[in-house]
């Protein structure tokens, strides 16, 4: 993005000095050479505006910590803009008249100079209007993919989820079975001792038996 602004800014720069080249010039011409240099003044004026205007686009989509400083810029360039405007409309009239008179009558060429900047601007309108469409795709695009992510990132949770309820399910069977174990092991540990205690007693009862029989 900064990188596109740049770009606008590096061709503004270029068409501005350029104006105000030609604009110090016009003074110095007459006739046919006026004529020209006007013309071709009046559409820089509008390439510059242009410019303007797509920066101005590009600056809206710029994250708000650097928007400020693409806005101040913006202004400026804006200003330096009218302000060249001014100056050529004053060397316009300036001891010369009203435009009409500073260009001279209308003739075939001034006509087909007219024509050529209507042609002009349409193409441009025509541009900025594919390059606007191309931005509504573009914005459009990057919301489904935006919806896309979202979706699948509650799928994902939705997947974490179980998991986590699949977890808990294991820990509580592991905590039972845990329990049984323990149990088991309470009862191995009571029936070794009831055997232990029989034994002793059998063998009492053997030790009795005999010491009575020899004695006997």
């Amino acid at each position: 993005m900064a990188s596109l602004l740049d770009s606008y800014e590096q061709q503004y720069s270029n068409v501005t000095a350029e104006i105000t080249n030609k604009i110090a010039k016009i003074v110095k011409l007459s006739g046919g050479e006026k004529r020209h240099m006007v013309t071709n003044v009046e559409k820089q004026m509008e390439e510059a505006k242009e410019l303007l205007e797509q920066m101005d686009l590009e600056v809206r989509d710029i994250p708000s910590k650097e928007r400020q400083k693409y806005a101040t810029r913006l202004k400026s360039y804006k200003t330096e803009l009218g302000k060249l405007e001014k100056d050529f409309k004053a060397k316009l009239h300036g001891g010369a008249g009203s435009r009409e008179e500073l260009l001279g009558p209308d003739d075939p060429s001034h006509s087909e100079d007219q024509r050529t900047r209507l042609l002009d601007n349409t193409e441009r309108l025509e541009r900025s209007g594919r390059k606007l469409e191309a931005g509504y795709r573009m914005a459009v695009e990057t919301e489904q993919v935006g919806a896309d992510i979202l979706e699948n990132l509650h799928q994902d949770r939705e997947k974490i989820q179980r998991s986590r309820d699949r977890l808990r399910e294991t820990d509580s069977d592991l905590g039972k079975s845990s329990r049984i174990l323990s149990a088991m092991m309470r009862r191995i540990i009571q029936n070794r001792i009831v055997l232990f205690v029989v034994i002793a007693v059998i063998i009492l009862v053997i030790a009795l038996t005999i010491y009575f029989s020899t004695r006997s």
